[in-house]
């Protein structure tokens, strides 16, 4: 049987390695990754190419090379990366491309990595949070959301996953816990008493590959993972447990997240008010149980934890 090969945008970030690694580990699958970076010579491109990976360059502000990087594929895993750059436009320009070359190079099945317009919750007029760049209520999401009929309108054969708040962010984004003046550690995250949706990163990917091996059932359907609901009170008990020490949790209100000092503070404490006000709307759009059933090996947040929690800084 000849192998699908699956070219996977993003291949040396987090998305996009944890697919490839999926791929990878599932020799018998049916099939195969070819990685998509910017420079093939890095070294994490390094490492996917020392795993098994074909990897290509690929630049997502160029339509040709991303054609060219998707012929002969079976199928694509399309993701942007709104924090390399904060600009909304860029992010759609970007999905257009992605959509124009997987129409280009006839592929069967693309995943469009997504999440919830906003505004449709949260109108531009509504006085509740602030606006953002004069037309959106969370940036990095709206912009994301606005693009899924980019791939609609291009009649290219799409599934819309919503993902959900990475575990990881407490390693690598700032969102670990901080020590306070008193020398304990405070865990700040802005849900109040409502749950969150979170998930381990590399389930990302392995969620995707389940989605990929489903064949056609999730083509032209919205479906969204998670690995766990969690309170901040919950996560910062966890935390406790797994880092040896007491972590407490303050529910940062919003418009003090708002105005911390690091760029796209705004846009991050609108979308946690909106995963707040709208948190059993924003819950039912992801499904911890459809997560396990295309990722046996999905991690609860305490699982995660037992892996990870000896990376997240100490201050």
């Amino acid at each position: 049987m000849t192998s699908k090969t699956i070219a996977v945008v993003g291949a040396t970030g987090a998305q996009g390695g944890g697919l490839v690694r999926a791929i990878l580990a599932d020799e018998d699958g049916g099939f195969v990754a070819r990685g998509l970076t910017r420079n093939a010579e890095s070294d994490r491109a390094r490492e996917l190419i020392e795993m098994g990976a074909e990897v290509v360059e690929a630049d997502l502000d160029d339509v040709a090379s991303l054609t060219a990087a998707f012929q002969g594929c079976h199928g694509a895993y399309c993701v942007t990366s709104y924090w390399e750059h904060f600009s909304p436009e860029k992010e759609k320009e970007q999905a257009r491309n992605l959509a124009q070359a997987a129409k280009a190079a006839g592929l069967a099945h693309v995943i469009w990595s997504t999440l919830e317009d906003t505004r449709e919750w949260v109108p531009i007029e509504d006085d509740r949070m602030p606006t953002l760049m004069e037309r959106y209520s969370v940036p990095h999401f709206d912009a994301k959301g606005e693009s899924d009929d980019l791939f609609r309108e291009a009649g290219v054969p799409t599934t819309f996953l919503l993902t959900s708040y990475y575990w990881d962010n407490l390693i690598a984004f700032g969102a670990e816990p901080q020590r306070g003046e008193d020398g304990t550690l405070v865990f700040p995250m802005p849900m109040g008493d409502k749950k969150l949706p979170g998930i381990a990163v590399e389930d990302i990917g392995k969620c995707a590959y389940g989605i990929f091996k489903a064949g056609d059932e999730f083509i032209g359907k919205t479906v969204g993972i998670a690995g766990e609901f969690l309170t901040g009170a919950e996560m910062a008990a966890a935390l406790s447990d797994a880092m040896g020490e007491t972590v407490n949790h303050f529910p940062v209100p919003f418009d003090m997240y708002r105005s911390f000092d690091f760029p796209g503070a705004d846009d991050l404490g609108n979308m946690f008010q909106v995963k707040h006000d709208f948190n059993d709307a924003f819950l039912a759009n992801r499904n911890v149980e459809f997560a396990r059933s295309l990722n046996p090996e999905r991690m609860t947040f305490r699982e995660w934890l037992a892996e990870s929690a000896g990376r997240i800084p100490r201050h």
